[in-house]
């Protein structure tokens, strides 16, 4: 296995042209977790952490650019206010050891359906910034993921950093799994109120082929939600959210759940995840 040092981002994009089967590792918490099992041998490793850019964040706007660098502990302690749907999700990724070594970035990168960023970036609408020596791509969030493990980035396409709409409104992540700790999703939800638009974003986890937004289920939502009087939350129309929600699934049976136990959970979790949204869009007055 060859192992490739760039010291500039130029540099390690010259580097995945010409070896564009190398793979790029950052934190390592699931690369290097593939090789350890021996699941995955690739032919070469592109260390991307002597890059000192790929670390930062800036505010561009309303969006917030998050460098493939930052690292999850980072985005909770710095990003919190700004991402909190996202902060939310990555209080859950194993334990503080993982948290200061992988990254949103890394998350994307694998495209694994039960990555805990996928249901948040979602339900906000982000958008993945990939660049290669020919040169810059925006993806949406939406288009990113292509089947289990695969996604829409080229073979010497690298990504660089990932926008993130600023919240406008009470977002939450909900996750269900075998222990209350450093485990993977059973199944994942994730949910953004977005005021100013009339509408709610969604994103499902762990319980497709890919992460996917339960669009129904939003469009409900726009239709039924007291955005001006904020009157208390209809239990028919929160139950009937989790019902188009587990709808939008496609679960299977696997080790860590059936597909039953997921599109039930789901539901839950919709309901309980609006609930405690639409509280907080209530209880804040004047927007």
């Amino acid at each position: 296995m060859d192992f490739l040092r760039p010291l500039t981002w130029d540099e390690a994009l010259a580097y995945k042209a010409g070896r564009p089967e190398a793979t790029p590792i950052q934190g390592g918490t699931d690369v290097m977790v593939e090789i350890n099992l021996d699941k995955g041998r690739p032919a070469a490793l592109l260390d991307l952490n002597p890059i000192s850019e790929l670390a930062g964040w800036s505010t561009e706007g309303r969006t917030i650019r998050v460098g493939a660098g930052v690292t999850y502990s980072r985005l909770i302690a710095e990003l919190g206010s700004l991402l909190p749907g996202l902060a939310q999700a990555a209080r859950t990724v194993g334990s503080p050891q993982i948290r200061n070594r992988g990254t949103v970035a890394g998350n994307l990168g694998a495209a694994s359906p039960a990555g805990d960023c996928h249901p948040p970036l979602l339900a906000s609408g982000a958008v993945v910034e990939a660049e290669s020596a020919r040169g810059t791509r925006m993806i949406p969030i939406g288009e990113f993921y292509t089947g289990v493990k695969r996604h829409a980035l080229a073979p010497d396409e690298l990504i660089r950093a990932v926008h993130v709409p600023a919240a406008t409104g009470p977002q939450y992540f909900s996750k269900i799994g075998t222990r209350n700790a450093m485990v993977i999703a059973v199944c994942s939800f994730a949910i953004a109120l977005h005021p100013g638009e009339r509408r709610a974003g969604t994103g499902i986890g762990s319980a497709a082929p890919t992460p996917r937004r339960a669009v129904a289920a939003e469009e409900f939502l726009a239709g039924e939600l007291d955005w001006d009087g904020r009157s208390a939350l209809d239990p028919g129309v929160a139950r009937r959210f989790g019902e188009l929600v587990a709808e939008a699934a496609s679960p299977i049976d696997d080790v860590r759940g059936r597909a039953d136990y997921r599109l039930h959970s789901l539901a839950v979790m919709a309901r309980r995840t609006l609930g405690w949204a639409w509280k907080d869009y209530a209880g804040r007055g004047s927007a």
